[in-house]
């Protein structure tokens, strides 16, 4: 049986992703605004740089992991396709009289696609571009008379880019691999990128979730800000996110077993050609990779590291 994630990660692949969200932000007092309503140093980004940041409540519950790409005249996020309505209305909340802040919806009127590997590769060949220096570097071009930007991030951590566009970009992609919603579903499960509903909740905060590239300690004050300093400075993150090796599959949510104990719990689930691989959190005190662990059905579940999550404490 064929390995999705081997495939994509060594042929390339693309992913259209333009039901996500695409929201712009316009206005002197963009980055000011982005940086006081979520967890990185928005400030510090300059135009042709990005990030990925989280937006939170004001106790410091993970509302969506979010990417953000600085132009000269505005800021692009690109959102979850389940938290757009959402979050259109949350940030247009925060927009107070004297901000000069605009929201926009751009998700109608936009195209945006994840491509992977050689085919990444292939893109920035064809426009002539060099490599992007650092990961969420990107620059904006002009394809078929229309604006179209080259982003260093495919979302997971396999090499790639992300394509935002004006323009549906099928012509160009059409002669490339396609992932559907299900394979995407499935790689992200396997590189251990978080998604919303499933690890991201109002049930655990970004250290839980181990988003620290994610989160800027010394940035000053924002939604959330308080709490977040507080487990960082005391240590008090009580679980963190894992990957979870399956004898079988198994469906979320189900609780984490280790000597009788529910000590996790079982948060994204995809099957593999012999047992399953999964996402969930467990608790700090037992461990973390290398630590076995049962359902209550008896499937066992072996901890182990993640790609999108191995750099973050």
């Amino acid at each position: 049986m064929t390995d999705l994630l081997e495939t994509v990660s060594t042929s390339g692949a693309v992913y259209d992703c333009s039901h996500w969200g695409r929201l712009r932000l316009t206005g002197g007092d963009r980055l000011k605004f982005l940086h006081n309503q979520s967890s990185n140093h928005c400030l510090a980004l300059q135009p042709g740089q990005g990030a990925d940041t989280v937006f939170l409540t004001s106790t410091a519950r993970t509302l969506d992991l979010v990417t953000l790409l600085v132009h000269q005249e505005w800021v692009d996020l690109l959102v979850s396709p389940q938290r757009r309505e959402f979050l259109l209305k949350w940030l247009d909340k925060y927009i107070f009289f004297g901000d000069d802040v605009q929201l926009s919806d751009r998700t109608p009127e936009s195209y945006c696609y994840r491509v992977f590997g050689s085919v990444a590769e292939k893109m920035t060949a064809q426009f002539g571009l060099g490599p992007l220096a650092n990961p969420y570097d990107h620059v904006t071009i002009t394809h078929e008379d229309a604006p179209l930007t080259l982003a260093a991030t495919s979302g997971l951590a396999i090499p790639g880019l992300t394509l935002w566009s004006d323009r549906p970009l099928r012509d160009l992609l059409s002669p490339y691999p396609q992932l559907s919603d299900t394979d995407w579903e499935h790689l992200r499960i396997r590189q251990g990128r978080p998604a919303a509903d499933a690890e991201l909740t109002e049930a655990y905060n970004p250290l839980e979730g181990r988003l620290g590239h994610t989160i800027s300690f010394n940035k000053g004050c924002y939604i959330g800000q308080e709490t977040i300093a507080r487990l960082n400075t005391y240590q008090g993150v009580k679980q963190h996110l894992w990957g979870l090796e399956f004898t079988a599959a198994v469906t979320p949510p189900t609780p984490l077993i280790l000597e009788g104990e529910k000590v996790g719990l079982v948060t994204s689930c995809t099957p593999l050609g012999r047992g399953a691989f999964g996402l969930g959190y467990v608790r700090t005190k037992v461990g973390g990779a290398g630590l076995t662990l049962h359902t209550p059905e008896g499937v066992m579940a072996q901890v182990v590291e993640v790609p999108f999550l191995r750099t973050v404490v």
